[in-house]
């Protein structure tokens, strides 16, 4: 009968133990030191006028990027007058590959074939 006291008692003491463990503890405030965070309370900068932020930049970069791609246009249209870009057979290549025997064909690093 005593063995069962001490153990209930026992049982009783660590339940309460792990439930007291499980809350969280809360920071608690004082007078000297509250519980809400501390403002500065200091002169706010100056905003700038709208007028000075007005930049021509994203307008600028934008021609140049009309600029910069009619100039690739007219280059790659320039570029199917030579074979190397129209002809099939260069397959990239400055000049055609050779055309080896099975037995002696390389694999292309340009291309990624073996010719």
């Amino acid at each position: 009968m005593l063995g069962k006291r001490i153990f209930l008692l026992a049982l009783f003491f660590a339940f309460g133990i792990m439930a007291y463990g499980q809350k969280k503890k809360a920071a608690q405030s004082t007078s000297v030191q509250p519980g809400f965070p501390q403002k500065d309370y200091a002169p706010k900068a100056k905003k700038k006028s709208k007028k000075s932020l007005t930049t021509y930049d994203a307008r600028n970069n934008f021609y140049d990027r009309q600029e910069k791609q009619k100039k690739q246009q007219l280059k790659n249209e320039s570029n199917l007058d030579n074979p190397q870009y129209t002809d099939q057979q260069y397959f990239g290549h400055k000049r055609p590959p050779r055309k080896r025997s099975p037995d002696k064909m390389k694999f292309c690093k340009v291309c990624g074939i073996r010719h």
